[in-house]
């Protein structure tokens, strides 16, 4: 299994939110999160933000998926958030050795 975790500008949530469902992908972490890349914040205007900082704000979304998917998530993510300007944000993927469900004990795949 991997975790993919994507940081997207803020209004492209739900687009990213739909493609993931088109694939029969239905949960997901959302948190709010600020940062910058290259540009180190300077010459994005950001109407959402509250203070001069120098950070954008950003939403990240992780999830699980099986490794036969990750490739079909990953091109989900990627067309539903693009809007080819910068910050338009980045994926990562990671190895995921265990999930288990709490309340069940369920493990791996079933577990997700």
């Amino acid at each position: 299994m991997k975790k993919i975790e994507a940081i997207i500008k803020p209004f492209k949530l739900s687009a990213v939110k739909e493609a993931l469902h088109e694939i029969n992908l239905s949960g997901m972490t959302v948190l709010d999160v600020k940062g910058f890349g290259r540009q180190r914040g300077k010459g994005i205007t950001n109407d959402q933000q509250d203070y001069s900082d120098d950070f954008i704000a950003k939403i990240k979304i992780e999830i699980i998926v099986d490794d036969n998917i990750v490739e079909k998530a990953i091109e989900s993510i990627k067309n539903a958030a693009y809007s080819g300007k910068i910050g338009d944000g980045k994926i990562f993927v990671s190895n995921i050795e265990q999930v288990l469900r709490i309340r069940t004990g369920e493990k791996g795949s079933d577990a997700v």
